[in-house]
C-alpha cells in the first residue's frame, strides 16, 4: 500500500484583488515528513495552509494530495486534520464531545466512536479529562484537546496553524517536544505554520522559508542555517541573526574595514556583503579593533554589541562577565565561518 500524505503543490498562486498574497510557490512534501513554513507575518504561510486545508481557493496552480488532484475540492472532503491557533474548541461541549466533533459528522458508528476519542485522548495524555469543558482547561490542555480532535480524524495529513503561540515558554517547550514525538508515532505528515525559527529549526525535517508571498528558500533546518541563499534568508534565520557587514570585491579578494579576509571568489570587483553568525566571532586581543557597546547578560551566555571601523556586530560569548561595556576589544573569525553575498543581487557568492 502507498503511503499516505504526499503533498505537491504547483506553481500556487493567491490573488486578493490586485493584492497577490502568494506568488506562485512550488513545493513537494514526503509521507511523514514534519514540514514547516516559516516566514515574518503577512509572508504567504498561512495562506498556503488554508489553501492545502481547501478553506480557500488558489487563483492558480494546483495542490495533489497523494497524486490527486484537491484543488478544487472543499475542506470537508479532503483528507486533512487542522490544529487552529485558537484551537476552536466548542465551549458548551464536554472534551469527549469535543474529540468526538468529526466522527460524529462522519455518522461513525457509537462503539467505535467511544474507542477512538478514548485513544486519542490517551496520546495526548488528557483522557482523565475527558467530561471537563474547555473552560475549565489550563491553555497546555485545551491545545492538548485540540490535538486529540485531530488525531481521532487518523487523517493522512495534519495542518498546525501556530498551535503552540498561545502557551507560555516553558510549556511551549515541554509541548513542543510531545508534539515532534506524537507526529512520529503516529507517522503522519506535519505542515506546521510558525513566525518563531526555533521551533521550525527544531521541529521540521525539511523547511520552506516564506517572504513576501514566496518561498526563498526549502531545505533542512541545518541546511538552511549553514547556508542561507541569500542576505534576506541569512537576516532572518538565527538568534541572533547573521551579522551582515558592507565589504568590496579587490581582485576577488574580500576586503572589510580595509583588511583583507582570507577568502577568494570568481567575481573580481563590487560591493559585497560579509556575514557571520554571533557564535562565530571570537572576542580578544587578535583582529579588528572594536569596543563594546552593550552586554546582554543571558545567565549561562551573553551577547555583545561591538562597535568597529566596519559597523556594527553582535556576538555570543559564554562568559557574561568577560568583557565590561565601554572596553576596547578586538574581533576575529575563521575563514569557514564567513558567508559572502553580492550586494546587488542580495545572492549568495560562492568561495573559489
Amino acid at each position: 500500500m502507498t503511503a499516505r500524505g504526499h503533498v505537491k503543490v504547483e506553481k500556487v498562486a493567491k490573488l486578493h484583488g490586485q493584492v497577490a498574497a502568494l506568488k506562485g510557490v512550488d513545493f513537494d512534501i514526503r509521507p511523514g515528513e514534519f514540514f514547516a513554513l516559516l516566514g515574518p507575518s503577512g509572508s504567504g504561510k498561512s495562506t498556503t495552509l488554508r489553501l492545502l486545508a481547501g478553506l480557500d481557493k488558489p487563483t492558480r496552480g494546483r495542490i495533489l494530495f497523494d497524486g490527486k488532484d484537491v484543488t478544487a475540492l472543499d475542506a470537508q472532503h479532503r483528507d486533512v486534520a487542522m490544529v487552529f491557533q485558537s484551537y476552536a474548541l466548542y465551549p458548551h461541549m464536554t472534551v469527549r464531545q469535543n474529540i468526538a466533533f468529526p466522527l460524529e459528522m462522519a455518522k461513525t458508528p457509537k462503539t467505535e466512536m467511544a474507542e477512538r476519542v478514548e485513544d486519542a485522548a490517551r496520546k495526548v495524555s488528557i483522557q482523565h479529562l475527558l467530561d471537563r469543558r474547555p473552560g475549565q482547561l489550563s491553555g497546555g490542555q485545551q491545545q492538548r484537546c485540540a490535538l486529540a480532535r485531530a488525531i481521532v480524524r487518523r487523517s493522512g495529513l495534519f495542518l498546525l496553524d501556530e498551535p503552540l503561540s498561545n502557551l507560555d515558554a516553558k510549556l511551549r517547550l515541554e509541548t513542543r517536544a510531545e508534539l515532534k514525538k506524537l507526529q512520529r508515532s503516529l507517522g503522519v505528515t506535519a505542515v506546521y505554520v510558525t513566525h518563531d525559527q526555533e521551533e521550525a529549526l527544531t521541529l521540521a525535517d525539511r523547511m520552506a522559508v516564506f517572504m513576501e508571498g514566496e518561498i526563498r528558500q526549502i531545505g533542512s533546518p541545518a541546511e538552511v542555517f549553514a547556508r542561507p541563499n541569500s542576505i534576506d534568508i541569512a537576516g532572518f534565520i538565527g538568534s541572533p541573526p547573521m551579522n551582515l557587514m558592507k565589504a568590496r570585491l579587490d581582485n576577488g579578494t574580500p576586503v572589510l574595514a580595509g583588511r583583507p579576509l582570507p577568502l577568494r571568489v570568481k567575481q573580481q570587483a563590487g560591493e559585497i556583503v560579509v556575514g557571520v553568525r554571533p557564535s562565530a566571532i571570537t572576542i580578544g586581543e587578535e583582529g579588528m579593533p572594536a569596543r563594546v557597546d552593550l552586554v546582554e547578560n543571558l545567565g549561562d551566555n551573553a551577547i555583545f554589541d561591538l562597535s568597529f571601523d566596519g559597523g556594527l556586530v553582535r556576538a555570543r560569548g559564554p562568559d557574561p562577565l568577560a568583557f565590561a561595556e565601554g572596553q576596547q576589544v578586538a574581533i576575529s573569525f575563521d575563514a569557514k565561518d564567513i558567508h559572502l553575498f553580492d550586494a546587488a543581487s542580495g545572492h549568495r557568492l560562492e568561495a573559489a
